[in-house]
């Protein structure tokens, strides 16, 4: 069996023999094609496009049939029409003016030529309602073509129209449908197709029983492969090499060892000499299944009976070795086959490097890449490379892993991002952050990233040490162009966007931050406390305590509790900044979370808003004060008020007081207030208050003072009430004139 990898067997053609040898192709077009179009064929060309308007108006100078000049052109140009056109009247109408009478060898270039099968099978359809007639040659070409396409359906209806159209069947066209039904995977159409041939009398040779042979057994379907073989003997049609090949592959491929070794065994005693394609169709299949002492005597055999051994003898051998554990053997059979002159293919070198990473056999596996660097051979599997590099990076050995990549360079492989990758990760942890940095250089200039054609991603161990390492070091910008392109790639990793934030943030660049931190929250990504809190910092250092506020807040709402020290930058810069009401909320969310060690700034921002007339605000903080277990200092406050003849904030202060149980006020306060209000003219605000304290139980020597003031004023109602209210008032604490009792009730 032919020594086929994983990944090269995907890329060679479903039809390839299952058994080792050579590859095979099967060419049925009998005209290959030649040199691009002349320049006067383009001509052509041109002049049949241009005519899309006023198809009459053509004219082409037309050559009689059989002495056409560049006659190879002309199914470049209907292909080319067919690509580019709708296929319409209009274009068939173009063809015929360029083509007016067709013959077999334009028709069947044609169809070999043409994009798809789609376009080759109306093409096919089409042709003959001009007076042409198919022949064995364009049957065979559609059938061909609709069936490298799966549409086998289409292929079996012109196959069985055949007869219809005068043209004869033979067990070619059944060979057809027999493989594309089993390219399709579906092997109970092609037994009956097989089976087909006999109804219709079509001759079956062993050319038809090794197509199906082949079909059956690359599904497995062993135990049918037996009952046809069998068969197919009582019919008279006598097994070649060819088929115990087929049968010997097929039946390693199923594990059938024994059934394999008794065909091997069935085909010498029938005289049918084993060829060098049975010998390496033995040699893979004990190497499949791991048995490599038989494998072994069977190259050793091939030897004797004078069969060279080739490339893919030694290939297979060498890949038996390599899964069997025995890479020294496959090293040895590798130098083997080149001292014999034999140069290893692409197969050979994808087999065995991974043998010696899997050893750790890294030089040998570097000397092996420099080889086939120099011979130019580039693998077909590039995994390879991606492996190598990631051994050499284990072991340490970065010159070798950066070699790799160099090797991929020269064979004109492109690196993908995971190659990069590799490479970027150990040269973090190796501290050999500037080689890493070269690399990011070209990953963002080349975009390896956005490469749609990649196969692999950079992994998060990669690029999370680089960009955290850029931001640290003052290129934000670099790590920030670098995850914007893995953004496009969907990647939303939340400790790539906190490293972005902090560093734009320690770089001094908020702005920027803030844009990052915007994305996170579109994209739901989380944030780290200290990434917002360097944030913050760095609107405070550029001046700019506003927006240092409004970070503070989408901290909080993202579920971070500042730290106090947080909490008092942002208020004493709001502060000095006299953005007096946006301290104060600073002020309540610090509170509001618990936060008690910065309360000697309460007072002041309490005082400032009771001086630029927020009342309402400023009582809703010190309500909020003692809700939570803090009693402001009233006195200072009110005494500060009434200093600086704000008396109404005063009274409003000292009212609120007075209608909570868990606070107290000195009587000198009352006094303060009661005096400045009756200094500004404010008696009926003074005479509201004193009514107040009344109805609290106390009284003070200021009454009378009120009454003469509000007589004066001719409020005398008001005057009369009080009167009343100090004769009543005979069980009333009345403060002494040293100011240091309080009143005996609860403020």
């Amino acid at each position: 069996m032919s020594f086929i990898s994983s990944s090269a067997a995907k890329k060679l053609s479903w039809r390839t023999n299952i058994t080792t040898s050579t590859h095979i192709f099967r060419v049925s077009n009998p005209c290959a094609l030649k040199s691009p179009l002349s320049s006067s064929v383009q001509d052509k060309e041109n002049a049949v496009s241009e005519g899309n308007e006023n198809d009459d108006q053509v004219t082409v100078n037309r050559i009689p049939i059989g002495k056409r000049q560049n006659q190879d052109k002309l199914e470049i140009i209907i292909s080319r029409m067919m690509a580019n056109r709708a296929w319409t009247t209009r274009l068939q109408n173009s063809v015929r003016t360029l083509v007016p009478e067709f013959d077999h060898t334009l028709v069947y270039n044609v169809l070999n030529t043409a994009r798809n099968s789609e376009h080759a099978l109306q093409f096919f359809r089409w042709v003959e309602k001009t007076g042409y007639r198919h022949d064995r040659s364009t049957t065979l070409k559609i059938i061909e073509r609709l069936g490298g396409d799966s549409k086998n359906n289409h292929a079996r209806c012109i196959l069985l129209d055949m007869p219809k159209k005068g043209v004869q069947w033979d067990e070619d066209f059944f060979i057809e449908l027999i493989y594309s039904y089993g390219k399709s995977g579906i092997v109970q159409e092609s037994v009956n197709m097989f089976q087909k041939m006999k109804e219709l009398g079509v001759e079956r040779s062993i050319k038809t029983y090794d197509a199906l042979f082949q079909v059956i057994l690359r599904k497995g379907r062993e135990a049918m492969a037996r009952r046809f073989f069998n068969a197919m003997l009582q019919y008279g049609v006598m097994p070649t090499c060819r088929t115990y090949n087929i049968m010997i592959g097929g039946f390693f491929l199923s594990e059938k060892v024994r059934t394999a070794e008794r065909f091997f065994k069935e085909m010498q005693e029938r005289e049918i000499s084993p060829n060098d394609v049975t010998y390496n169709t033995m040699i893979n299949g004990y190497c499949r299944v791991k048995q490599m002492e038989h494998a072994e005597k069977f190259f050793v055999e091939m030897k004797e009976k004078k069969f060279i051994p080739d490339v893919i003898s030694y290939t297979t051998m060498i890949k038996g070795y390599v899964s069997t554990g025995r890479v020294d053997d496959g090293l040895r059979l590798f130098e083997e086959m080149a001292s014999a002159g034999i140069q290893p293919t692409d197969i050979t070198y994808s087999t065995l490097l991974p043998g010696l990473c899997e050893a750790d056999k890294m030089p040998e596996a570097h000397k092996l890449l420099k080889d086939m660097v120099a011979k130019h051979i580039a693998p077909r599997d590039k995994s390879i490379f991606l492996r190598l590099i990631s051994c050499q990076c284990k072991l340490g050995n970065m010159d070798s892993a950066t070699d790799v990549l160099e090797g991929m360079n020269q064979l004109n492989i492109p690196a993908e991002a995971a190659h990069y990758g590799v490479l970027i990760e150990n040269f973090c942890k190796a501290g050999l952050h500037d080689r890493a940095i070269k690399l990011v250089d070209k990953v963002i200039e080349n975009e390896i990233l956005l490469n749609p054609r990649s196969t692999t991603e950079m992994e998060s161990s990669a690029y999370n040490p680089m960009i955290e390492y850029l931001c640290n070091h003052g290129q934000t910008g670099k790590a920030e162009t670098f995850f914007r392109q893995l953004l496009k790639k969907g990647i939303q990793d939340p400790a790539a966007f906190n490293n972005l934030l902090r560093g734009h943030s320690k770089e001094g660049s908020p702005e920027p931050a803030l844009e990052i931190l915007q994305i996170m929250g579109r994209r739901g990504v989380p944030s780290d406390a200290d990434a917002y809190t360097a944030l913050v910092e760095s609107f405070l250092k550029k001046g700019e305590p506003a927006d240092a506020k409004t970070a503070l807040d989408g901290m909080i709402e993202s579920g971070h509790t500042p730290g106090p020290e947080l909490f008092r930058y942002v208020m004493e810069s709001l502060f000095n900044d006299e953005r007096v009401q946006t301290a104060s909320r600073v002020m309540k969310s610090m509170i509001e979370k618990g936060v008690k060690e910065n309360m000697d700034l309460v007072p002041k921002i309490l005082e400032a808003l009771f001086m630029r007339g927020h009342v309402e605000e400023a009582i809703g903080r010190v309500k909020l004060l003692l809700d939570h277990d803090y009693i402001p200092d009233f006195d200072n406050l009110l005494n500060a008020l009434c200093q600086k003849q704000k008396t109404i904030a005063a009274q409003k202060l000292l009212e609120f007081g007075m209608e909570r149980d868990d606070c107290t006020i000195s009587f000198s306060s009352y006094d303060k207030v009661l005096d400045a209000l009756l200094a500004e003219g404010k008696t009926l605000n003074a005479y509201s208050v004193l009514c107040k304290i009344s109805e609290k139980g106390g009284l003070t020597d200021k009454s009378e003072d009120l009454i003469r003031s509000l007589n004066a004023e001719g409020n005398t109602k008001q005057a009369d009430i009080l009167s009343r209210m100090m004769k009543e008032g005979d069980n009333a604490f009345i403060s002494s004139k040293k100011g240091k009792k309080k009143v005996a009730v609860n403020y």
